[in-house]
């Protein structure tokens, strides 16, 4: 099945994924380069990086799903694996930012009793 064999409603479904998935993972970069400190910038990403990617591994399922006609498990391993890793990355880079702000005496920075 080619992707002008697709149903109409797949077809559909498959482009407002796409969209939609890329208008987030857009949004995020956007933000990304907008916002001026690295704690407002590390948000921004984590958006894409979760929601756009799951509307876009959600296109890819079904578009390959109906075009090979079984079941693709893949798009899923992929999404498990970007949710498992985004926040851990997020946690690991806003400490160590954080570490460096406390460190080097910044202003504005939450006291060490805030983290708990």
């Amino acid at each position: 099945m080619t992707g002008a064999d697709l149903p109409l409603w797949a077809a559909i479904l498959v482009t407002a994924c796409v969209l939609a998935g890329s208008a987030l993972t857009l949004l995020g970069t956007l933000g990304l380069v907008r916002l001026s400190t690295f704690y407002e910038r590390v948000h921004a990403p984590t958006l894409g990086a979760t929601l756009g990617m799951a509307l876009i591994l959600l296109a890819s399922i079904v578009y390959f799903t109906l075009a090979d006609g079984r079941f693709m498990p893949r798009e899923l391993l992929i999404g498990l694996f970007l949710t498992v890793t985004t926040p851990v990355t997020l946690i690991l880079l806003s400490r160590a930012a954080l570490f460096r702000d406390r460190t080097e005496g910044a202003e504005d920075v939450p006291d060490q009793t805030e983290d708990a």
